[in-house]
């Protein structure tokens, strides 16, 4: 059958046509948002699974803890930096031609991640599936909006997010059985038959479409730059946690971070079609809005990156079991989101985004109360299903205040530069809060080995092994019972570190609260721009 025969949809009527307009065939538009589903859903899989993958990578690779942050940042950074100019990129070149391509290229980089032999070759393909991902993620709500009349449009959303709150939730489960069971390889492998469906369902059943309406231009200048200033400034922040702040390429780099981040600010405010108009930023509940973003994700980022490392190298637990621990945190978050968002028009946003994450910062509290040991329901459940309630709280009213703050014909735009303030803080937060762990642990290991009849050189050997964290082993000429109790001081001193992370993300939910307060209106006021 010719494919051509469901491409026959009006390309004219693009996202933001008049209500109740169609833009494809009726038979089209469930496979159109199969194909959204199923190309998304590798974005979302792939973020919630690798952080339980992690020890499990950081120990097959031999790898430090700064390349273990990397795994997870290089993602982070090009998604974060570039999904404004993929979602522009959509509008200008075709939302369908740039969905295939995002996929295509994460489909690649995924292999590329399999047969990694070093933390470098992994942490390179990484990076480039941060780029397939900054394609294909805004190109699946903006094929959604394209091909769904204003009247079916927020079901099909609806549709859309529940699916990806499901394959997220289900992410870390799936992920920790494969590794159990295999190798961490495979979690990157199975991203090739998603692709190969959503691809066929999107080259066989989706229409193109494109915004014809007003001249699109693509900011890649403004991309480069965010991409080039924040991972400046996210290897600062790592190289300082191993060698301290004074040496030189500690200081390049930061200084490298803050010209070229300089710059980005100065062309957005210059340049004709911005991917960030510096103009939403007036705005006090859209600026509230999103440092509340920047807060509350980077505590919820940071502690995240480390909780599988307790739960496997210290508690013992297995890949599947720890990525089971993120359940009641996913599902909480999933199945109350949209309760909370009936609470708004009752309650306001203000209330909401102040209880909200004051109940998360109750949460990352309560992760830093566990020892060693000790049932799963007693010491990491409660907080998983406090952070959970209190994300399910705050996420709603946080997105209701970002597209009330501006006019409707800014929505795209303010939602993306919210989107991409949570990726960028997570990413952030991975860096500080390793640097501070890094930090934490070696204090408490020192403190703990100072009593023990070790020569310097063996000394030496234990503090070469702080940068590893919880991958901590003793050193071989250690012998017998000092060995074990060297051992012991590894697993206490990341539990202390564990604890000041916890704690300081617990301050920075806190802090996103009274930003809360503060800074959003109860009037909702839009920005008229």
């Amino acid at each position: 059958m010719n494919s051509s025969a469901f491409i026959a949809c009006d390309e004219s009527v693009i996202r933001g046509a008049p209500a109740g307009e169609s833009v494809c065939p009726e038979n089209a538009k469930p496979w159109v948002l199969a194909a959204t589903i199923v190309g998304s859903s590798m974005a979302f899989i792939d973020t919630s699974v690798v952080n339980v993958a992690l020890p499990a990578i950081q120990a097959d690779l031999s790898a430090q803890v700064r390349e273990a942050q990397w795994v997870v940042n290089a993602y982070m950074l090009m998604l974060g930096a570039l999904l404004l100019v993929g979602g522009a990129a959509g509008d200008r070149f075709g939302r369908r031609r740039v969905f295939i391509i995002g996929i295509a290229i994460f489909a690649v980089a995924s292999v590329a991640c399999a047969w990694a032999p070093t933390a470098a070759a992994l942490i390179a393909a990484r990076a480039v599936q941060g780029v397939g991902g900054a394609l294909l993620v805004p190109g699946s709500l903006a094929i959604i909006s394209a091909m769904f009349p204003e009247a079916e449009r927020g079901r099909a959303i609806g549709t859309w997010a529940g699916s990806s709150a499901l394959t997220t939730a289900l992410g870390p489960v799936l992920g920790g059985w494969l590794v159990d069971t295999w190798s961490w390889r495979i979690i990157f492998l199975i991203n090739v038959p998603i692709a190969v469906v959503a691809v066929a369902l999107a080259i066989w059943r989706m229409p193109e479409s494109r915004d014809e309406s007003r001249d699109v231009a693509v900011d890649w200048g403004g991309g480069a730059l965010a991409v080039v200033g924040l991972g400046a400034l996210a290897y600062g922040l790592t190289l300082a946690s191993e060698g301290g702040w004074r040496r030189a390429a500690v200081l390049g780099s930061l200084a490298a971070a803050i010209t070229m981040l300089s710059l980005f600010v100065w062309r957005e405010a210059h340049a004709r079609t911005p991917m960030m108009p510096l103009e939403l930023f007036r705005s006090k509940n859209f600026s509230g809005a999103n440092v509340i973003t920047l807060l509350l994700y980077f505590a919820l980022g940071g502690v995240m990156f480390f909780v599988p490392f307790n739960l496997i190298r210290i508690q013992g637990y297995s890949a599947a079991m720890a990525g089971a621990a993120f359940l009641p945190f996913s599902l909480i978050m999933g199945v109350l989101s949209r309760w909370s968002g009936g609470l708004i028009e009752r309650y306001g946003a203000r209330t909401l985004l102040t209880i909200g994450p004051t109940i998360v910062a109750g949460g990352f509290a309560l992760l830093a109360v566990p020892a060693i040991g000790g049932p799963y329901w007693t010491t990491f459940f409660p907080p998983m299903v406090v952070i959970g309630f209190g994300m399910a709280v705050s996420v709603a009213p946080l997105t209701t205040s970002v597209m009330r703050a501006v006019d409707d014909r800014h929505a795209g735009v303010a939602s993306g530069i919210n989107n991409a303030t949570a990726r960028i803080a997570g990413m952030l937060a991975v860096a500080v809060l390793g640097m501070v762990a890094v930090a934490a642990f070696g204090r408490a290991v020192d403190t703990r080995v100072e009593h023990l009849s070790l020569s310097n050189e063996t000394r030496e050997l234990v503090r070469a092994e702080i940068p590893k964290l919880a991958e901590a082993q003793a050193p071989q000429s250690i012998a017998g019972e000092q060995r074990d109790v060297v051992q012991q001081a590894f697993k206490d001193s990341f539990v202390y570190s564990f604890r000041v992370v916890s704690l300081i993300a617990a301050a920075l939910a806190f802090a996103s609260a009274v930003c809360g307060w503060l800074t959003i209106e109860s009037s909702n006021r839009r920005l008229r721009t």
